[in-house]
């Protein structure tokens, strides 16, 4: 138990000083500032502020009353954690739907617009684009599926009672979700890079900390934020290509750097020039 809590804080702290948990505030100011970036995304903000909207109302109205019934042990603090409760139903309900239907292709034209602005030379090309028109429409529908899993909706709503402890326990259940999702935003910089899955695997370990701390950042935005929240799904996606362009960039001067000592240091002394996995 003791070594789960020092590893718990240690990696809490690596997320800290990670700064990752800006990444989704960066990726909104981007979007913002960027007219390319907003246009492309104006129809399909209004679609998902529209399904939030009508979900979001949905459950408050048939659900929040059973939800403060259900908190009434907190005392005075039942209504603003039923209130919590119903809006993280709210928001895994809303991004299930949009991921159905719209958003995880959005995702990865948002993806590629980011390296192309930042001037990466990556591009992330979904396997089997190029299939038939029916198995091309059978994978858009099924990949978003896949990827919210089973496994991560009950997790996600299992944890939700955390937020029945005030303060502390909605930071419990946001560095819990954050842990698990964080990687999640970068499946498309694995993809581009080609990383097989026990590279990937590595790479994640390396940076748990900031993977962490930027999915409970993430998290924070899109949960909390009544109705418009889900809509932060998209600029934390713009936030997640841009942390992979800075990851890129430190990974060409890493190359750069070891391709100069090995230029400089002659014979057996000069170190092989490792194989740019991280």
């Amino acid at each position: 138990m003791d070594a789960f809590i020092i590893d718990a804080a240690s990696t809490t702290r690596d997320g800290l000083l990670s700064g990752a948990y800006l990444y989704p505030l960066l990726g909104i100011y981007f979007s913002v500032a960027n007219l390319s970036i907003l246009r492309s995304i104006a129809p399909l903000v209004l679609r998902i502020l529209l399904t939030a909207l009508g979900i979001t109302a949905a459950l408050f109205f048939f659900t929040y009353l059973p939800h403060v019934a259900f908190c009434a042990i907190l005392g005075p603090f039942a209504f603003a954690a039923a209130a919590t409760m119903v809006l993280g139903e709210a928001y895994a309900l809303t991004i299930f739907v949009c991921k159905v239907l719209f958003l995880d292709q959005a995702q990865e034209q948002l993806f590629n617009a980011v390296f192309r602005q930042k001037g990466v030379p990556l591009a992330y090309v979904p396997k089997g684009r190029r299939r038939g028109i029916l198995q091309g429409a059978f994978k858009s529908v099924s990949k978003p599926l896949h990827r919210f899993s089973r496994e991560g909706i009950l997790r996600y709503v299992v944890s939700l009672p955390l937020n029945l402890l005030p303060v502390v326990g909605t930071v419990l259940f946001l560095l819990y979700n954050g842990a698990k999702t964080g990687p999640t935003f970068h499946t498309r910089y694995f993809h581009a890079r080609d990383m097989t899955p026990s590279a990937r695997e590595a790479f994640v370990q390396r940076r748990q900390g900031a993977y962490m701390a930027f999915g409970a950042s993430a998290l924070a935005l899109g949960t909390f934020v009544p109705v418009v929240g889900p809509v932060f799904t998209l600029t934390s996606t713009v936030g997640a290509a841009l942390w992979a362009c800075d990851l890129e960039k430190e990974r060409a001067k890493e190359a750069t750097r070891v391709v100069t000592v090995n230029a400089e240091v002659p014979g057996p002394l000069a170190s092989p020039i490792p194989e740019i996995g991280d």
